[in-house]
C-alpha cells in the first residue's frame, strides 16, 4: 500500500511542540520575533505572507509585519534590513521573493545579518551548508529532509534524482541529500532522457513548477516521490509536478498536493525562528 505523506498533519505536530518551546522561551523573557518584509502586491506572495503570519500566531511568536509599495528604492529596502539586523525583538528576517523589478534580490539577501536568515538564503549559511557546517537550512529542503524521517526511510547508498536545479529548492535539497549519503543526480531543462533518469530513483524529488511533469509511469516501483510544485490548471484545480494518480501506483510512498510540502516549508521557517531565538540565549533552557 502506499503511504500518503501528509505534511499538513505532520506540519501541525511540529508547531505544538513549538509552541511549548516558544511558551518556554516567554518565561525566560524571550520572545520569538520574525519580520517579514513584502514588497510590491504580487498575489501569490500576499497569500504566503498571510499564511505565515497565522502560523506565527499559532505559535506565539510575535510577527512584524513590512508592506512596503513597489516603488520602493533599493535603498530604502537596505536601510529596513539594517534597521531590522539591529533590533533585538527580531531574530529572524524573512523577504519575500520574488522582488519586483528592478530591485536586487541577491543584494538584498546579502544584507541580513546570517544569525537572522531563517530562509536560510544567505551566501554565508549556503556556503555552510556546501561545506556540511551547521547553520539554518532553506525552509523547504528542511520540511521534505523532515517528512523523509517521518517515514523512517533511510537515505544512505539510496539513488536520488532531483528534477530542478534553483538555489531554493533543487541546489539545496541535493546538498542536504548527500550530506545524508545519497547518490545524487540534479536534473533540469537540458537533461537528455529524463524519463529514463527518473525510472533510474529510488527517490524523486520534483520542484520544477510545471504541471504534471513527471509521469506517474516514469517512478520505479516503490520508489518515494516528494513532489514540491504547486500549480493551478485552467480549471482551478492544484496538481504537483508529479502525475499524482499514476505515480501513486508504483510508489511505496508520495506527497500529496496540496497538502504535502507546502505546509512543512512554513513550519520549518517557524523552527529556524524559535532557533535563531535560542541563539541569542548562552545557557540552555
Amino acid at each position: 500500500m502506499t503511504i500518503i505523506i501528509d505534511g499538513k498533519k505532520i506540519a501541525q505536530e511540529i508547531k505544538k511542540i513549538l509552541s511549548n518551546e516558544v511558551s518556554l522561551l516567554k518565561q525566560n523573557n524571550i520572545t520569538p520575533g520574525l519580520a517579514v518584509v513584502l514588497v510590491g502586491q504580487n498575489a501569490a506572495s500576499q497569500v504566503y505572507v498571510r499564511n505565515k503570519r497565522k502560523a506565527c500566531a499559532d505559535v506565539g511568536i510575535q510577527g512584524f509585519d513590512f508592506n512596503l509599495p513597489e516603488t520602493t528604492s533599493q535603498k530604502e529596502l537596505e536601510n529596513l534590513i539594517a534597521k531590522l539586523n539591529g533590533d533585538d525583538r527580531v531574530h529572524g528576517i524573512l523577504v519575500q521573493l520574488p522582488l519586483p523589478a528592478p530591485l536586487d534580490e541577491i543584494a538584498i539577501l546579502e544584507k541580513i545579518n546570517p544569525a537572522k536568515d531563517v530562509d536560510g538564503f544567505h551566501p554565508v549559511n549556503m556556503g555552510r551548508l556546501v561545506s556540511g557546517l551547521p547553520s539554518f537550512r532553506p525552509c523547504t529542503p528542511l520540511g521534505i529532509m523532515t517528512m523523509l524521517d517521518s517515514i523512517g526511510y533511510k537515505l544512505a547508498g539510496k539513488n536520488a534524482v532531483v528534477v530542478g536545479r534553483s538555489k531554493i529548492v533543487g541546489k539545496p535539497i541535493a546538498l542536504m541529500l548527500l550530506e545524508r549519503h545519497a547518490t545524487v543526480t540534479v536534473c533540469h531543462s537540458r537533461t537528455q532522457n529524463l524519463a529514463d533518469v527518473v525510472r533510474s530513483a529510488d527517490i524523486v524529488i520534483a520542484a520544477i513548477g510545471s504541471p504534471e511533469f513527471i509521469k506517474g509511469d516514469w517512478i520505479k516501483d516503490g520508489a518515494v516521490v516528494i513532489d514540491v510544485g504547486i500549480n493551478r490548471t485552467g480549471d482551478g484545480t492544484l496538481v504537483g509536478d508529479v502525475e499524482f494518480e499514476e505515480a501513486s501506483k508504483h510508489a511505496s510512498a508520495i506527497t500529496p498536493v496540496p497538502g504535502g510540502v507546502g505546509p512543512m516549508t512554513i513550519a520549518m521557517l517557524l523552527k529556524n525562528t524559535v532557533e535563531a531565538s535560542k541563539n541569542t540565549i548562552t545557557s540552555p533552557l
